[in-house]
């Protein structure tokens, strides 16, 4: 059996079983808002944010909360795509980098993800347009309204939890001690990346048994999406490598598409990558006050670096720092966003940088 390329299972993944893990066990919540205004004007009577937390908060000597971590997920996943050993088991473990014995860690499903208030639930196409601002606003207000936080020692994120990353930073520049926004451009999603957003949501909506919404079982069209994606966040010389003849190459695929078919949700996903249409940090990082690093892979395929972009706007942060890993062969593409044994030197400078 052909193994799956473990970077596109990191963007849907279920609450995984886990081995002894070394830290705290996660505690699932929920935080339910009432009558939530969207930037679009739309309101939802109830919307649910979803969150799971390791260790506990402290307090500092000024009353705030100064362990606070919060992690954000990429598209279509959610907070429990992080517990992993590849992810959590090189980070939350007794002496690791954000060892939950002394940090308070936050891994919330972002709206219209996970758990959190989402199309899916019944509203489908009915349900409020979202953007990546009204997503930080409800993870505000879960943090400040629900948990208590005052203060995030580090906000950082992987894909599109990266590009929240420098919403974050400059919606609330006075929330947080260190961002670290990973595979993600501080502009607007235009290009090939927009245009690949738009193939999927066209390869849904275009299906007529997609039912403007309102079908009874995933449209085929989710499949032809699934194709789009598989692209986006592939990797060229690990899936040479993982699927070097043609029989293999076909399986792999089967493979990907089925397990994308089998896990999204053709609503949701058209919600979930029209949510950046209006993102666009590049008029605001002169507002981010913490220090930031950036970072990025060379073989990513969502940011790739001859784009040049990272390197020019980040001279528009006070003090902001660009990085750009090299292929190597422990590189996975756009999912080496979620390895932090390859950038886990830069969460340690810059978690020493802001002490």
């Amino acid at each position: 059996m052909l193994r799956l390329f473990p970077t596109l299972i990191l963007l849907f993944t279920a609450l995984p079983v886990l081995a002894q893990t070394g830290y705290p066990e996660p505690v699932r919540g929920t935080y339910v808002m009432t009558d939530f205004v969207f930037d679009t004007g739309e309101t939802l009577p109830e919307l649910k944010q979803s969150y799971l937390t390791i260790g506990e908060p402290r307090r500092g000597a000024d009353g705030k909360v100064e362990n606070a971590v919060l992690i954000m997920h990429g598209t279509t996943g959610q907070g429990a795509s992080f517990l992993s050993d590849r992810f959590a088991g090189h980070l939350f473990g007794p002496g690791q980098l954000l060892d939950a014995e002394k940090y308070f860690i936050i891994l919330a499903d972002g709206l219209g993800h996970g758990q959190s208030s989402r199309p899916s639930d019944g509203l489908h196409m009915k349900f409020p347009k979202y953007t990546y601002d009204d997503m930080v606003r409800a993870q505000y207000r879960m943090l400040t309204e629900h948990l208590g936080v005052d203060h995030l020692r580090l906000v950082m994120g992987t894909s599109m939890g990266g590009m929240m990353s420098w919403v974050w930073g400059y919606t609330y520049p006075d929330f947080m001690d260190a961002l670290m926004p990973l595979a993600s451009l501080p502009v607007e999603i235009a290009g090939r990346n927009r245009m690949q957003r738009k193939m999927m949501m066209d390869a849904i909506m275009y299906d007529p048994a997609w039912n403007g919404g309102e079908y009874d079982q995933q449209p085929v069209g989710l499949k032809s999406a699934a194709h789009a994606l598989i692209f986006m966040i592939s990797s060229p010389l690990q899936w040479q490598k993982q699927a070097p003849t043609r029989e293999q190459s076909e399986e792999m695929l089967e493979s990907l598409v089925n397990r994308f078919y089998t896990g999204l949700d053709a609503n949701d996903l058209i919600y979930q990558f029209d949510s950046s249409r209006f993102y666009n940090p590049a008029p605001h990082l002169h507002r981010i006050r913490a220090p930031l690093y950036a970072i990025n892979s060379a073989d990513d395929q969502v940011n790739p670096p001859e784009l040049g972009i990272l390197e020019e706007e980040i001279k528009k942060v006070p003090r902001g720092r660009a990085i750009l890993l090299p292929i190597t062969d422990e590189t996975r593409g756009h999912g080496t966003h979620s390895i932090p044994a390859i950038w886990g030197q830069y969460l340690a400078e810059l978690l020493a940088e802001t002490e």
